[in-house]
């Protein structure tokens, strides 16, 4: 695609690693898009990954050069500028917008962009894609099939001894929990139901988290399920979710996998899952770009508006 020319359907705002792979997807699909970044060295890179042109110079400037609004704007910038980003697309009149989890650096910054969405009539989603994965779609599944969740649990314990040596601004060190642990903790709460009654408890801190390094909680969700958690940030762990319903245990340990244990069993092994798209793209992209575009917009997809209630949550969590 020039740089000269650009799409009327769809926007997609970064030239990073991230956006190379919603681009891979959009390419597969066949869509038109445009993709517009800010630095030179950036679009160079990604023209090389993906082979399609960028628009230089920044949002702003294809804005300001632009004689139409596109039908979709895909926000995959960096942390720092997810807020900033939307809402110059909100202010241009676009109505679709997909933006990069969380949409933003600071809980008051994204509950500032969900008024300013609500505002003004625009729909603006969090691309939580692990609602998408192969593994997910299928626990749900037996779920339903299962009659629904009683209990589970899930861990979001982080590696301090990898993250520390990261070249990241500090205010994203500091805002990780929202930043990072959410994929773990959104995706618990989407199969397990939304919490009506949760007890926080945190101690420690890191070097570059102040606010804890271990997290333990419980509650009650508002399809009367009971869950806990726990993470320990200083100690060895991984991510992982685990879903008791009255047949079976599912286990998404790696998120990407799903196992499952009988009841009456000790026995846990790997479920069949239709996961090979996921072989060839990020896990997820290609269902959350497909129905994104083609408007199949369901409980899968988390809102502004979701997101903000579900904010309520992780401060509690993060005891702030």
């Amino acid at each position: 695609m020039s740089n000269n020319i650009m799409s009327e359907e769809i926007w997609l705002i970064g030239a990073g690693q991230m956006a190379s792979d919603y681009a891979k997807v959009l390419k597969e699909l066949s869509y038109d898009f445009t993709v517009i970044g800010r630095s030179e060295k950036s679009a160079k890179e990604f023209e090389y990954k993906t082979g399609v042109s960028v628009v230089q110079g920044g949002l702003e400037n294809a804005i300001s050069s632009a004689s139409y609004v596109p039908k979709y704007a895909i926000v995959a910038v960096n942390v720092e500028h997810l807020a900033h980003i939307t809402t110059l697309l909100i202010k241009y009149g676009v109505k679709n917008i997909l933006v990069e989890k969380p949409a933003g650096l600071e809980y008051q910054e994204i509950k500032n962009l969900c008024e300013f969405a609500v505002k003004n009539n625009i729909s603006v989603f969090i691309a939580y894609n692990r609602h998408f994965y192969a593994s997910v779609i299928r626990a749900k599944e037996i779920i339903e099939d299962d009659g629904g969740v009683v209990s589970f649990n899930f861990e979001f314990t982080e590696w301090s001894h990898i993250i520390e040596k990261f070249q990241k601004p500090r205010e994203v060190f500091e805002n990780w929990f929202l930043t990072n642990s959410t994929h773990v903790v959104d995706l618990a709460f989407y199969l397990g139901g939304y919490p009506t009654k949760i007890s926080c408890y945190t101690s420690g801190s890191t070097d570059w988290y102040e606010r804890a390094s271990v997290f333990c909680g419980a509650g009650v969700t508002d399809i009367g399920a009971l869950f806990s958690y726990q993470a320990n940030w200083k100690g060895p762990g991984r991510w992982g979710v685990e879903f008791i319903t009255p047949k079976h245990r599912l286990i998404l340990r790696p998120m990407e996998k799903l196992q499952i244990q009988h009841i009456g069993s000790v026995i846990t092994e790997f479920v069949d899952i239709d996961d090979e798209m996921e072989k060839e793209f990020k896990p997820g992209l290609y269902l959350q770009i497909r129905d994104f575009i083609e408007n199949r917009i369901d409980s899968r997809f988390v809102s502004i508006q979701q997101h903000c209630k579900n904010i309520k949550i992780y401060q509690s969590i993060e005891n702030i």
